[in-house]
């Protein structure tokens, strides 16, 4: 990138600095990622959740992992039991359930001017997880009506920055549900971390849930976007 930031990515990254920060303060798990050679930047969260026989995810494991440790545990093919919850140890078989990694990033659009969701998920061998496996593992709350449109909300496209093939939340309603959540905060003059309020709301979609401390620190914060 060259030149000053827009006024919208710099709020954009103020929110994302303050989000990171209380993610480190409760093991969240959240990280600001550099792009090499660019001022580009984007949030990134890497997990593990356990398949059930259904083929869908069960619930993550309780810690997000760096890739070193995720790489060495799907070498491994072993669960530790100590970062799982207790419904996915039920949910073992002889041989332990099998390992699905996600990766969440957070990029800012310059087109739509909002944060967009990208993922992608891969088994344990390193096969990536296909459009129709992303969609089974989506919750029943959510997916009756995302399959009125499938095509329009969950796409396939290269992430903007890596140049690799991510899944995407379609950022093009983003303004429209955002606006008066917005709207709302600035007529109780109340503050509003919007990363914290966007990502709550599109986050559970695709399985990325935000731990309820980010409600109560998110009064505390104090970037607005315009």
């Amino acid at each position: 990138m060259s030149g000053e930031l827009d006024e919208g990515e710099r709020t954009f990254r103020l929110c994302c600095e303050q989000f990171i920060q209380h993610s480190q303060a409760c093991g969240d798990g959240w990280m600001w990622e550099d792009v090499k050679g660019s001022e580009d930047g984007y949030m990134k969260k890497t997990l593990l959740k356990t398949r059930s026989d259904s083929g869908a995810p069960s619930k993550a494991s309780r810690m997000s992992k760096d890739d070193e440790t995720i790489k060495l545990e799907f070498e491994a093919q072993a669960v530790d039991e100590e970062e799982v919850d207790d419904d996915d140890i039920g949910n073992t078989t002889a041989n332990g359930p099998e390992l699905i990694r996600y990766e969440y990033h957070v990029v800012y659009s310059s087109s739509y001017q909002t944060p967009v969701l990208y993922f992608r998920a891969s088994s344990s061998d390193g096969r990536p997880l296909t459009l129709e496996e992303m969609w089974a593992s989506v919750g029943d709350h959510y997916r009756a009506r995302l399959l009125q449109g499938p095509w329009d909300t969950i796409t396939q496209q290269e992430h903007p920055l890596l140049g690799q093939p991510f899944f995407v939340l379609h950022p093009c309603r983003t303004q429209e549900f955002m606006s008066p959540i917005v709207t709302a905060a600035k007529g109780e003059n109340r503050s509003l971390n919007y990363i914290i309020a966007w990502l709550s709301i599109v986050g559970p979609v695709v399985g990325l849930s935000l731990p309820l401390s980010y409600a109560s620190a998110a009064s505390q914060l104090e970037a607005t976007p315009d």
